[in-house]
């Protein structure tokens, strides 16, 4: 048996997203995110061509300046330009995708150090048809803690 040097590709990590079925708009947020870094440019393409699905072509993301690293002036979805909009008044936990029809989708958005457990639960809760609840009660409520990686489970 002979052994030689191995190449194995790492996959981009699969993207983290529960959106709430279509329907009335009811509650702070219309999903839940939870992307793997604070990285907005590696982030975003796929967050926004998967949104693209249901709102159609993209034409801005807004986001809180204060919660990311560096943040692009644009982004490339599906050859297209997607302006960046970075507020300081945004609420840290969300970002708000907008479609050219006006239609727009706000996440809630789970910090990427979060606990697996933690993490899921605050996405299914930010997706649950009736949560109407604001960003930092579904967060608190499943206990994702910023900076430091927690599991709802004791």
């Amino acid at each position: 048996m002979t052994s030689g040097p191995h190449s194995r590709s790492n996959p981009a990590p699969s993207l983290r997203l529960r959106l709430k079925p279509k329907g009335p708009v009811t509650g702070y947020v219309d999903g839940g995110w939870w992307p793997h870094s604070r990285d907005l440019s590696a982030e975003l393409p796929e967050l926004a061509a998967v949104l693209s699905v249901r709102l159609g072509p993209i034409q801005r993301i807004s986001y809180a300046m204060d919660t990311w690293e560096t943040a692009p002036s644009r982004v490339d979805v599906d050859g297209r330009h997607v302006r960046m909009e970075g507020f300081r008044s945004q609420d840290r936990d969300t970002v708000a995708v907008t479609g050219l029809n006006g239609q727009r989708i706000s996440l809630l958005v789970v910090p990427p150090d979060a606990g697996d457990t933690a993490g899921h639960d605050a996405m299914m809760a930010a997706a649950h048809r009736d949560n109407a609840d604001s960003p930092s009660s579904i967060l608190r409520g499943a206990r994702v803690r910023r900076g430091a990686a927690t599991s709802s489970t004791p």
